[in-house]
C-alpha cells in the first residue's frame, strides 16, 4: 500500500496543498488516513478512485459535488 503525504497528494493531483485541505474540511475528495499524531496520509488507490469518480462526459453535466 502506498500512503502519499499532503505535498504528494498535491502534486499528483496538481492541486494545491490548500485545496486538500479545505476538501478535508468539507467531506469532498479523497479519502484521507489520519495517523497517529494527527499527520495525514492519502492512499494512492483512493486518490485513483477519487479522480474515477469525477469523470464527466459533457460540460452540460452537472458540478462534482459529493
Amino acid at each position: 500500500m502506498t500512503l502519499l503525504t499532503q505535498r504528494e497528494a498535491a502534486l499528483v493531483l496538481r492541486l494545491s496543498e490548500r485545496t486538500l485541505e479545505r476538501w478535508r474540511v468539507q467531506g469532498t475528495g479523497p479519502r484521507f488516513v489520519r495517523l497517529p499524531g494527527g499527520s495525514i496520509r492519502y492512499r494512492q488507490q483512493d486518490i485513483e478512485a477519487d479522480v474515477a469518480a469525477r469523470v464527466v462526459t459533457s460540460t452540460s453535466e452537472g458540478r462534482a459535488v459529493r
